[in-house]
């Protein structure tokens, strides 16, 4: 993998078959790609809503999230990536900081928002979404990544979150989802 400096907000995969490039969405991301990655967030909302357990879930807040990217992501000390297949967009993944607290300790990421569409599962994208993010942190001198996930309905990423060295930890939010495992790797 090539990997382009972070001012230009680019990971390219040269060698696949589908190209792959890992895009940073921030103030100077084009209109196009801030409305697919929009698209992507509010395509997750959708599909969280959709699942048992999930009947407190607030679509309405992540529609304000995605009205306000990336800023609602760049104001809380994070970012957002948008995963584009071929010049498709098909992934996204968010993060932001979290404040150390009795659960989460100092100088830790909260991973958000990881989706991959349908059509482009099996290509490994969540995976780089994710280590994109585990790369950042380490760049950025953070101590952990924590994390919430559904193992019943988001199963491949829930493997995926623990194949990258993610362990159990205590619920460190107040997810109204039902069903949820808390994670974290210590970097």
């Amino acid at each position: 993998m090539r990997s382009t400096p972070y001012a230009q907000h680019m990971v390219t995969d040269e060698s696949a078959e589908r190209p792959i490039h890992l895009e940073e969405i921030n103030a100077e991301t084009h209109a196009d790609a801030l409305d697919q990655a929009r698209t992507l967030l509010l395509e997750y909302g959708r599909f969280v809503i959709a699942q048992p357990g999930a009947a407190r879930f607030c679509f309405g807040t992540l529609e304000k999230e995605a009205a306000g990217l990336p800023q609602s992501y760049l104001e809380q000390g994070g970012g957002c990536l948008l995963a584009l297949v071929s010049g498709s967009p098909e992934g996204f993944v968010a993060w932001r900081a979290l404040e150390p607290t009795n659960q989460v300790e100092p100088d830790a990421w909260e991973m958000k928002r990881l989706w991959v569409r349908p059509s482009a599962r099996g290509l490994g994208l969540g995976r780089r979404l994710s280590q994109a993010v585990l790369d950042r942190a380490r760049a950025a001198r953070r101590k952990a990544v924590y994390l919430d996930t559904a193992p019943a309905s988001m199963a491949a990423a829930h493997r995926i979150y623990l194949e990258l060295g993610f362990e159990p930890c205590g619920a460190y939010n107040d997810n109204p989802v039902e069903g949820l495992a808390y994670l974290r790797k210590r970097l």
